[in-house]
C-alpha cells in the first residue's frame, strides 16, 4: 500500500467522527434564541464539516431552508448522508465559505471563521446577509489569567489567539456589534476530543508513516487540552451589522 499523504492521514483520522471541532447541540439552540431566528429562516452552516450542527439547525428550525458549505469533499459527502432525512430543504454543497452568496437570515460558523479571520470573514459575509441578517460564530478565546498549560495549548494550536476583548475589537472593526456571547468550555470540548481519542485507539495498531504521525499529533493535542480543560475555551458570539 502506498504511503498516505498528510491530507489523507488527516481525513482517515476524522472518518466517522461526529464532529470536527468543539461544540454541542445546546450551543446552536442558544445562538438561534439570541438571534431570534425565525421559523422559516434561510440559514447557512459555513464550514459545516460532516454536518453535526447542520442536523441541529434543521431540527431546531424544521421549516427553515438550510445551505451547508464545506470545501472538503469527504466532509460534504458525510454531511449529505446525515442530512438526507430532511429532504430538499437542507442542501449541502462543496464550496468556499469566503464566497457565500445568500441572502441568509443567519450564518452559523462553528470554529471555522479563523481560517478567514474574524474581521475579514464578517466583512465578506455582510454581502450574503439578508436585511436584519445575523452571524453566529465561535472563535478561540484566551481566558483571564491563563496558566502555563493553557498558554502552551494555544501556542501550539493558535498563536494569534486573543482574549474576549480582542475578539470584540475584531467584530467592531468589521462594522458589527455583539448581541450575545458565551464561552464554550468543558462539555463542548469533550464532545470533540473523547470520540477522537477512541478513534485514535482504533487506528493505532499497524499505523505507520504519515498516519502514525497524524495519530501522534492528535494525541499530543488531546494531552495538552487535558492539562487545562477548564481553561481552554471558544467564545461563541451572535453579531449584527451596524
Amino acid at each position: 500500500m502506498s504511503e498516505l499523504t498528510r491530507e489523507e492521514a488527516f481525513l482517515t483520522l476524522y472518518t466517522d467522527l461526529a464532529r470536527e471541532g468543539p461544540g454541542a447541540s445546546a450551543d446552536v439552540g442558544w445562538a438561534l434564541s439570541v438571534a431570534a431566528t425565525p421559523d422559516e429562516a434561510r440559514i447557512c452552516d459555513a464550514g459545516c464539516g460532516s454536518g453535526a450542527d447542520t442536523v441541529v439547525l434543521a431540527k431546531e428550525r424544521p421549516r427553515a431552508q438550510i445551505e451547508a458549505v464545506d470545501k472538503i469533499t469527504q466532509f460534504v459527502e458525510a454531511a449529505r448522508k446525515r442530512t438526507a432525512r430532511f429532504g430538499p430543504r437542507v442542501q449541502v454543497r462543496e464550496g468556499d465559505m469566503a464566497e457565500l452568496i445568500g441572502p441568509y437570515d443567519l450564518i452559523w460558523c462553528a470554529g471555522a471563521i479563523y481560517y478567514l479571520g474574524v474581521t475579514e470573514g464578517l466583512r465578506l459575509w455582510r454581502r450574503a446577509l439578508a436585511p436584519a441578517g445575523l452571524v453566529a460564530f465561535s472563535e478561540p478565546c484566551l481566558l483571564p489569567r491563563p496558566s502555563e498549560a493553557a498558554r502552551a495549548f494555544w501556542a501550539a494550536e493558535y498563536p494569534q489567539i486573543t482574549d474576549v476583548a480582542g475578539i470584540r475589537a475584531r467584530v467592531e472593526a468589521a462594522g458589527y456589534r455583539v448581541l450575545g456571547e458565551q464561552m464554550q468550555i468543558g462539555a463542548a470540548w469533550e464532545a470533540y476530543y473523547l470520540p477522537m481519542e477512541r478513534r485514535i485507539a482504533s487506528l493505532r495498531e499497524g499505523a505507520t508513516g504519515t498516519l502514525a504521525e497524524a495519530l501522534d499529533e492528535a494525541e499530543r493535542e488531546i494531552a495538552r487540552w487535558k492539562a487545562a480543560p477548564s481553561e481552554i475555551a471558544y467564545a461563541l458570539m451572535v453579531v449584527a451589522p451596524k
